[in-house]
């Protein structure tokens, strides 16, 4: 199962991208490694991630003092303190605010988000969800363990109902986010899925979502082995995955399962019924009849009608891969654009710029 690097066009006109490496300087893993302890818990799927950004931050052949990781609070956030880079550890579910106002003032950087299912979908829901929509350019990779655990395994927004936890003793009641069914509801621009370790997969989706001009989405699979180990085995172990997984590949047909032919034996074919998707076996229905991907479709419905199956049988159906990778304008750019708007109109003599003012707008006269 690979992902394909898609990479969109540029919409911006007379702007600089962020500053390249010196021309003849090379560097590798090691030069984005820190000189920090790593304290995560024995077997987190976090070290695979911090071990695949390690890896290919410089195949984006970026200076380091250009590229900025913001975290919130949570395991995952302690990511900056990981990479040699520019990066804060923030607050709270808002690592994504902050983020907006530094690629909103510094078109000059790559700026990285580093959150976790509590962090983002929680506490930092609106924050999230207005990233999204307003399609500003960072990178949101989204550790999901469905799990709180920093502070010790309560159930979080993904968990699943009935989740038997601390914090749950007799089994959650709350019906779980399906935080790429979310991003897509917010019409973010990029959305992708992967696995901590699935070390090939991961990277070729990490580097297609930095390639992104925008808000891109990554969710992230990541096992707590401490408060939550095995919630991913469904889609892991090597008897299961390949029923279980679906992979998306943009322009090529959705299959998956048990090989026929060279090619999986089910595929996802539209549901007249429900205006969605379902699974069918393709000698059933026909090669023809199945679902190509289209990643690149403008209207969200389809790659959000995908995102579902995950929701039905939870792990049992999972998509993997983009979902959604479409060009709109960004909010950066475009604030970049009035200032530079309002700042020419603001240029001249300044007892016109004050005539201006004073005469301008709606006016009245006191007797």
């Amino acid at each position: 199962m690979t992902a394909t690097d898609l990479p969109m066009p540029d919409l911006r006109t007379g702007v600089e991208l962020v500053p390249t490496r010196d021309e003849g300087v090379t560097e590798t893993g090691k030069d984005y490694t820190s000189d920090q302890e790593v304290r995560w818990c024995p077997g987190c799927g976090d070290y695979a991630v911090l071990k695949a950004v390690q890896g290919f931050l410089p195949d984006l052949g970026l200076r380091r003092e250009n590229i900025v990781f913001i975290s919130g609070i949570g395991c995952s956030s302690r990511f900056p303190y990981y990479l040699d880079t520019y990066g804060m550890h923030s607050i709270h579910g808002r690592a994504p605010s902050i983020a907006t106002g530094l690629a909103t003032a510094r078109e000059d950087l790559s700026v990285w988000v580093v959150t976790g299912d509590g962090d983002a979908l929680s506490i930092g829901g609106n924050h999230l969800i207005h990233a999204l929509r307003r399609n500003v350019n960072m990178t949101i990779l989204l550790f999901n363990n469905r799990i709180y655990g920093l502070t010790k395994g309560q159930y979080s927004p993904t968990s699943e109902a009935g989740k038997v936890t601390k914090s749950t003793p007799m089994g959650s009641v709350d019906h779980p986010f399906n935080p790429v069914s979310l991003a897509l509801g917010a019409e973010a621009s990029f959305v992708a899925r992967t696995i901590d370790s699935d070390r090939k997969h991961l990277t070729s989706v990490l580097s297609a979502a930095a390639a992104h001009r925008g808000t891109s989405l990554v969710e992230i699979y990541q096992n707590c082995p401490i408060f939550n180990d095995g919630a991913f085995d469904a889609i892991k172990d090597n008897d299961t995955k390949h029923d279980a997984i679906i992979p998306l590949v943009h322009g090529e047909p959705i299959r998956f399962g048990g090989l026929v032919d060279g090619r999986g034996s089910k595929g996802l074919v539209r549901d007249t019924e429900t205006g969605g998707v379902k699974i069918v076996t393709v000698a059933d229905v026909g090669d023809d009849a199945i679902l190509v991907h289209d990643a690149h479709q403008p209207d969200p419905s389809t790659a959000f009608a995908i995102s579902r199956l995950t929701e039905m049988g939870y792990l049992n159906q999972t998509p993997i891969g983009i979902f959604r990778q479409v060009a709109r304008p960004t909010y950066d750019d475009q604030s970049r654009a009035q200032i530079g708007s309002a700042t020419a109109a603001a240029a001249g003599d300044p007892a016109d710029r004050l005539g201006a003012l004073v005469n301008g707008g709606d006016t009245w006269t006191v007797v």
